[in-house]
């Protein structure tokens, strides 16, 4: 018996309802027929963030950032790598602490950037500073 998952909608923010086998099959959104993985980070204000972490049975690996920040547009592109790896088992967002202000200091964001891996939206771990993409796929997995 296979065990569905709901998966919101990178694009509507529609809820799908999806068999775990059928992750890696290139799903689209039954709302608005978008890919469910891109392969790409997803970035999201504070109220989109809150759907997904309340609606999504994915794992979420956030990277909080800001644009005035050297290290988090160093490691951009490693995030970015690590998408493509990591999908479609997990979702990989990327959050402006500089718009998301109240999420990050709720969230407890000290430093930036800072990688939060979320499931069933509860932190399941946390790091602080840039890393490559083996290293951010490496930690994920480990926490996984």
């Amino acid at each position: 018996m296979s065990q569905n998952l709901h998966v919101v909608c990178p694009v509507c923010d529609a809820v799908n309802r999806l068999a775990r086998e059928r992750l890696s099959a290139a799903p689209k959104c039954g709302q608005c027929h978008a890919p469910l993985f891109s392969g790409k980070p997803l970035g999201l204000d504070e109220a989109r963030f809150a759907r997904h972490l309340a609606r999504s049975d994915l794992a979420l690996l956030v990277d909080f950032w800001a644009p005035w920040c050297g290290p988090c547009r160093m490691m951009a592109p490693a995030f970015e790598s690590a998408a493509v790896q990591l999908e479609p088992s997990v979702r990989l967002i990327k959050i402006n602490t500089e718009e998301a202000q109240a999420l990050a200091t709720r969230l407890g964001i000290r430093s930036i950037p800072t990688l939060m891996l979320l499931r069933g939206g509860h932190e399941i771990a946390r790091q602080a500073g840039a890393m490559d993409a083996g290293g951010i796929i490496a930690w994920a997995r480990r926490h996984l």
